[in-house]
């Protein structure tokens, strides 16, 4: 039996500043048939915790469109912080739309964000799964 690896989401860590700022911003999306399995808090979590232990970043900030309750249940259930409303931050689908605002620090999560994530994710892989636990 053979399979063909298929694309369900990605996870992109931008504009990354590093000097005094040490911060950068984090956007995701998942293919809707995977969602409600843990999979985009487990990827979110593992990313911002390479972003922080690896890279040295200080800051991660994730803006979401108000309507986007997927997304929003993602930075939920990590624990980000909501710090506002950006208004017509972003041009998407031909107009300005305002976006909310969620961030951690390094110090509001000197365990990482993985042990936030409540329980087992498994990605497939070429030879069964991959377990985040």
């Amino acid at each position: 039996m053979t399979t063909t690896p298929e694309l369900i989401g990605q996870v992109t860590l931008s504009n990354i500043v590093y000097g005094s700022a040490m911060t950068a911003s984090l956007g995701y999306w998942l293919d809707q048939d995977q969602a409600g399995q843990s999979i985009m808090p487990a990827a979110v979590a593992l990313v911002v915790d390479y972003a922080i232990a690896s890279i040295g970043l200080h800051r991660v900030e994730i803006c979401i469109v108000p309507e986007n309750q997927p997304s929003h249940r993602v930075v939920d259930k990590l624990g980000f912080r909501y710090e506002g409303r950006r208004l017509g931050f972003l041009h998407i689908a031909g107009s300005w739309r305002d976006h909310d605002v969620f961030a951690l620090t390094a110090p509001e999560m000197p365990q990482g964000l993985i042990g936030r994530v409540a329980r087992s994710v498994y990605f497939p892989g070429d030879s069964g799964a991959i377990a985040v636990e």
